[in-house]
């Protein structure tokens, strides 16, 4: 079950954290990894790790909110055969409300998690129409309820909410899936980096109080996020198209 054998994914921002554990958990099982990332470094890792292990991985330096370097490069990946799956995971994050985002901020974020999400969508799903596949996108629970100091970052996963509902609705008849996936806080090392430039001194302390915002009492691990992607990314999720999946330890419903 849950195999992903002679497919071809592509992953945006898998040289760390939660597209990190996509990419290494689709690799075990069978894929054929591509790796989308500005991050040279973390994602020549990630594929030596695979590589290592067994696996198949590529890595393409690129920047997802560039429609034409994403096309060059998803092109080329085409051309040795089918897509069979897409992972927009790419994505930034932003601390502020309406009235203290910088324009320049609220940009940045619209062309990565925004633009960068349609830039990938336009670019595979031609190549998806011959024989289907899944597109799987990275939202957040900051679609779902409403988070302090989130304005930017919560507007641009609620349009790549309504983007997957799109996606899903206008290609049913290519034999195409598109779901979404929106977590809580998952520790990665944007967390550990976020708490050492705003805590210093006190990231232990604020870990512990982050992690209690969910009715769990942690975070989740990024490989959690990774075994969900992997299901609705199989042949076993053949029936599931048009969701968002919240996997949140409890924070969208238990929190009262």
């Amino acid at each position: 079950m849950f195999r992903l054998d002679n497919k071809t994914a592509i992953i945006t921002g898998g040289g760390s954290g939660i597209g990190k554990a996509i990419a290494t958990v689709f690799a075990q099982q069978g894929a054929s990894v591509h790796i989308l990332d500005m991050d040279e470094q973390g994602a020549t890792n990630v594929v030596k790790e695979i590589t290592t292990a067994g696996g198949k991985a590529q890595f393409y330096k690129c920047d997802v909110s560039k429609q034409a370097d994403v096309k060059q490069i998803v092109d080329g990946i085409a051309g040795s055969g089918t897509i069979d799956i897409l992972i927009n995971n790419a994505g930034i994050a932003h601390i502020g409300t309406a009235d203290t985002t910088p324009e320049a901020d609220f940009d940045r974020l619209v062309n990565v998690n925004v633009k960068g999400v349609y830039n990938c969508l336009h670019t595979v799903i031609p190549h998806m129409k011959q024989n289907g596949g899944s597109i799987l996108n990275m939202a957040s629970i900051a679609s779902l309820v409403g988070i302090p100091d989130r304005f930017a970052y919560s507007m641009t996963k609620g349009a790549v909410v309504g983007m997957t509902l799109s996606v899903a609705k206008d290609y049913l008849k290519y034999n195409i899936r598109c779901n979404c996936i929106s977590p809580a806080r998952v520790h990665t090392p944007f967390v550990d980096g976020f708490l050492a430039k705003n805590y210093p001194g006190k990231e232990e302390e604020m870990f512990e109080k982050l992690s209690k915002t969910q009715p769990i009492g942690r975070m989740g691990k990024p490989e959690e996020i990774g075994y969900l992607a992997l299901y609705l990314c199989s042949n076993e999720a053949s029936f599931i198209t048009g969701c968002d999946y919240p996997i949140d330890g409890g924070f969208t419903k238990l929190n009262n």
